[in-house]
């Protein structure tokens, strides 16, 4: 009886444990969620995801020149910690397109953030694409949506120059810092 009475006991508690609902990461990277945005988070709903930070909307003076404005989240202290790019401009019910992160407390489930190098996404993400541009290279991670962009002076001299040059990852050194770090739905 008292042996039944513990494992009875010890079964509610693990239950009631399990029960209680963990506060999600504000500052996790996946595939379709940072922190509390997710891919279908509408710009209209930003002031409640954000209300403890400050949103800003930049708005543009001509709406017919169909750019896409950003929105830009800040703590209350000031610090900067993201760049929201809505899929259409001046629009409450569009959804956010793309995230750019600043704050370097937002990491994938990988540990990656705006601090890691080269080396770090090499080690722990399939490189689907780099692309060569003029002052910069991105590198697309698809498993995460996510680009990061490296500044072309990161690189060996061979490689600045020549936009046309396919460069792959052997090439770029592990200790290329990132410039960029963005996530695309």
């Amino acid at each position: 009886m008292k042996n039944t009475l513990c494992a009875l006991l010890i079964c509610v508690l693990l239950l009631a444990s399990c029960a209680k609902d963990a506060a999600p990461n504000p500052f996790l990277i996946s595939k379709n969620h940072i922190g509390l945005l997710t891919d279908s988070t509408q710009v209209r709903d930003l002031e409640t995801i954000f209300s403890n930070d400050s949103v800003v909307r930049y708005i543009a003076g001509d709406e017919f020149t169909g750019s896409v404005n950003t929105i830009e989240v800040f703590e209350k202290t000031g610090k900067k910690l993201l760049d929201l790019s809505p899929r259409e401009a001046l629009d409450s019910t569009s959804v956010i397109s793309s995230v750019r992160i600043i704050d370097e407390r937002y990491k994938t489930e990988k540990n990656i953030s705006t601090l890691s190098t080269f080396k770090d996404i090499n080690e722990t993400y399939k490189i689907s694409k780099i692309d060569n541009l003029i002052n910069a290279i991105v590198v697309s991670v698809n498993e995460i949506n996510a680009s990061f962009t490296i500044d072309k002076t990161e690189l060996p001299a061979s490689l600045r120059f020549d936009m046309d040059m396919t460069i792959d990852p052997i090439q770029i050194p592990g200790k290329a810092k990132i410039k960029f770090f963005m996530v695309h739905w």
